[in-house]
């Protein structure tokens, strides 16, 4: 096994609308505090994947991440790596319990699918509440275009405490940069209370690269219940410039927590 990886946590979502990222509203859940984003969890997980296989499995690897136990902001996590077949079996830990599992490899590289074949929508100017309609199998949703300029990059790399100059040397976007825009298909598009990213499939297409705008397609898969929580599964295509494919993600998350049902 691989020297593990330690990177101190930090929530960057603080201010954002999901209040699950907020002191007080995530004690009400149950939580001992804040959460910090399972997109930023996935950007830690990250780091042996791209310590291991460099610069190839940004623009061919593939990862799954599930996220377990939370990370709250300031936890000093550990990221374990160990070989397992071909790929690497992912464990992140804070205090020793286990907060989110996975894998990563680097399959052969694989035709990207072809942007233009999928639907993208613009955000609504007034987003409806999140429901079982809104977010009913086959909707089509996107997000607006992110442009990722030099100080939107470094700014990423510095709050997730990146430690690989890889990103900076070679003007490439972060993985967890990337997945954070599979979020923002909901944050953009309707109305949510507190929810919460349970895990991610990645598929790494090619290398984002620093300048580019990056949207995001994607289309509704599941909506269902689940022990109490409403869960909705998205297929994510993230773009760079309407027309190269940097990543497909399959993509989980808890819409409307059975606390909240």
């Amino acid at each position: 096994m691989a020297q593990p990886y330690e990177v101190r946590a930090h929530n960057l979502s603080a201010q954002s609308e999901n209040k699950i990222h907020d002191d007080t509203v995530a004690r009400r859940f149950g939580f001992s505090g804040a959460l910090v984003p399972g997109v930023e969890v996935y950007a830690y997980a990250c780091h042996p994947a791209v310590a291991r296989w460099g610069r190839a499995w940004l623009e061919h690897g593939s990862a799954e991440c599930r996220f377990q136990s939370p990370v709250y902001d300031g936890d000093l996590v550990r990221v374990e790596a160990a070989e397992a077949g071909e790929g690497l079996a992912l464990t992140l830990r804070r205090d020793g319990t286990v907060c989110a599992t996975g894998q990563a490899a680097l399959p052969p590289p694989v035709t990207p699918p072809e942007a233009a074949r999928w639907e993208w929508r613009a955000p609504p100017a007034e987003r409806p509440p999140a429901s079982e309609d809104t977010l009913a199998p086959g909707t089509v949703l996107g997000t607006a275009p992110l442009e990722v300029t030099p100080a939107v990059a470094a700014g990423y790399l510095a709050a997730v405490r990146e430690q690989d100059p890889l990103y900076a040397r070679e003007g490439l976007v972060h993985p967890g940069q990337v997945l954070r825009l599979c979020n923002q298909v909901l944050v953009q598009n309707v109305v949510l209370g507190p929810w919460i990213h349970v895990g991610s499939a990645v598929r790494n297409l090619a290398a984002a690269r620093v300048g580019e705008r990056l949207t995001a397609r994607a289309r509704v898969m599941e909506n269902a219940e689940r022990k109490g929580h409403a869960i909705v599964e998205l297929e994510v295509l993230v773009v760079a410039e309407e027309e190269r494919s940097v990543a497909q993600v399959r993509h989980t998350a808890i819409w409307r927590p059975r606390q909240v049902a």
